[in-house]
């Protein structure tokens, strides 16, 4: 039986220094068992380069991950997929001539053997993939559709829903609602609700901060590879996580204006 008071992630203590560039210092997070998180902040705060290190796509120069309780150290992203941890990245890594189900399969298709020799199972593949999609409630009207011939939404609930269906614990999303119509946006929230209610454990990172007061628990902001705050989304609103993200660096440019008036 699962400890309900051990976090599903835990990330103590994280830096990561590209030459003069110090992209992460000393970053702790946490999230809980199907709870979803809003991480926020500026361009260059180092969102990405956290949610990678979670996914084993960049190795820390410090720090610790903890998944439900136990240290572990990924050294690529197959280290992170063992441990249940799936990304959506922005540009979404879909194959546009390959169809619906070769792209939530790809990587991971279902064979069948003829005469000893293993051949694409079409027939299953195509199966599974209507009934991915319908767990989800993705509308897709037919898994043979090239995804080049599919919307921004629906390519993008392609993305996610190959990430939600191979039963992760932690599903990151880098930007899944940037430049969406509005219609489609709703679908990809409505997406990120049922996967968190079915326990997964959810990182939106997005510069859209409406979306965060429809769908997280929780949000982290950052600034210049640090924390700088965190805020239970029913404990704040849209002013005050735009103060957490610009204040400070509104404020720096504040006191330098007032010191050349003053001289």
């Amino acid at each position: 039986m699962t400890d309900t008071h051990v976090s599903r992630v835990r990330m103590t203590g994280v830096s990561k220094r590209y030459g003069a560039l110090q992209s992460l210092d000393d970053v702790s997070l946490t999230l809980a068992p199907g709870e979803v998180l809003g991480l926020v902040g500026d361009n260059g705060a180092g969102k990405s380069t956290l949610s990678k290190v979670l996914s084993g796509a960049v190795i820390p120069d410090a720090g610790t991950i903890e998944i439900d309780g136990r240290e572990v150290a990924f050294a690529s992203p197959a280290d992170a997929r063992a441990a249940h941890i799936e990304m959506v990245y922005q540009d979404l890594s879909l194959c546009d001539t390959i169809d619906v189900a070769g792209n939530l399969f790809l990587g991971r298709e279902p064979k069948r053997r003829v005469a000893g020799v293993p051949l694409l199972d079409k027939k299953a593949m195509h199966e599974r993939a209507r009934d991915m999609l319908s767990n989800l409630g993705i509308v897709i009207p037919d898994t043979r559709m090239k995804v080049e011939n599919l919307s921004g939404g629906q390519r993008q609930s392609i993305a996610i829903g190959r990430a939600a269906s191979f039963d992760p614990s932690v599903l990151i999303m880098d930007e899944p609602t940037a430049a969406l119509a509005v219609a489609e946006v709703e679908a990809v929230l409505e997406l990120i609700r049922t996967v968190s209610q079915r326990g997964v454990s959810v990182i939106l990172i997005t510069h859209r901060l409406q979306d965060l007061f429809l769908v997280c628990d929780r949000i982290q902001v950052m600034y210049e590879g640090r924390n700088v705050a965190e805020r239970r989304i029913e404990e704040t609103n849209i002013e005050d996580v735009v103060n957490l993200i610009v204040g400070r660096k509104f404020a720096a440019r504040s006191a330098g204006h007032n010191r050349e008036k003053g001289a």
